[in-house]
């Protein structure tokens, strides 16, 4: 199987400027055309293990391009269009591969109805996937990428993917998204984990995304069975601590986390049903990375 790392700079910059770079992220193909140099570097880096196709079918047309005239000059900008629509403004160009992974995320989120998409990270253990809904600010990414750092499998970081008729959560992974303070933390809890560059000025602060491990891309195929849905929450100087959460809680919550719970129904009410039952619900507070990694792996030793 032809991977990204295998292609020459000069194949990668044909691909991208032209026909586009047909990109395998889990089950989705998405073909890629930009003429913006940095952001191929970045995908380069981040997406080397990446399966890539010829041409042929993919799921999402992505276009992304720099802006030209005055603007080029005096307030360079990338925009993003999809088969000619816009649906989002243009930034700035530093900010193009976080726009990048943004879109490749908004895409799933609203086109991949075939699954009940979940707001959530997604890990896998001794056989037993983890599925970590939360909110920004919650320290999730941190918690999920100090779990992968650790020998976890990563399925996602951002959006867990529920076949509906078997509840097989089906992987997804790319890298993960980690802000502010968190880029240092991980960075210094692993110093082999591979990161692209520093984005600052984002709306969401400093961005920085660190590569999924070449095992959980090479896993991509390999479904898991959630045994737990747990909701992280950061606190400094908070001591680590785990409640139970009742499952008809546990239902409503992590519907709030679904971004097409309503578009599916009653499959989606099926599907998000059977998936609660199946599953150990728990609110988990911390605040040491050592403390909180140490939990998971009791969890996910259980028998």
């Amino acid at each position: 199987m032809l991977s990204l790392s295998s292609l020459s700079p000069g194949e990668l910059r044909r691909r991208f400027d032209g026909p586009g770079l047909v990109l395998r992220t889990g089950p989705f193909r998405s073909r890629i055309r930009t003429d913006i140099h940095a952001l191929v570097d970045t995908i380069s880096l981040l997406y080397a293990d990446y399966p890539v196709d010829e041409e042929g079918f993919a799921d999402f047309q992505l276009h992304f391009a720099s802006t030209h005239g005055w603007r080029r000059w005096l307030r360079p900008q990338v925009r993003f269009d999809q088969d000619g629509l816009r649906p989002f403004k243009p930034l700035p160009l530093s900010q193009a591969h976080p726009m990048f992974e943004w879109v490749m995320n908004w895409c799933v989120s609203n086109k991949a109805h075939s699954y009940l998409v979940i707001h959530a990270a997604v890990l896998e253990r001794n056989g037993r996937a983890f599925i970590l809904p939360a909110p920004p600010g919650s320290g999730k990414s941190t918690l999920c990428a100090a779990l992968v750092c650790r020998g976890w499998r990563l399925l996602s970081d951002e959006l867990t993917l529920v076949r509906p008729h078997d509840l097989a959560l089906v992987p997804l992974p790319r890298p993960v998204s980690l802000k502010n303070a968190s880029i240092g933390v991980i960075q210094a809890w692993d110093p082999q984990a591979v990161f692209g560059p520093a984005v600052p000025e984002t709306s969401k602060g400093t961005i920085a995304h660190m590569r999924a491990p070449r095992a959980s891309v090479a896993a991509a195929e390999t479904t898991a069975q959630a045994s737990h849905i747990v909701f992280p929450r950061y606190e400094a100087g908070a001591p680590v601590r785990i409640e139970g959460v009742a499952k008809a809680r546990l239902f409503t919550r992590v519907a709030d986390n679904a971004f097409n719970y309503t578009v599916l129904g009653a499959t989606g009410f099926d599907a998000l049903a059977r998936l609660v039952d199946a599953c150990a619900g728990f609110d988990f507070c911390y605040s040491e990375l050592d403390e909180a990694i140490a939990l998971f792996e009791r969890l996910a030793g259980e028998s």
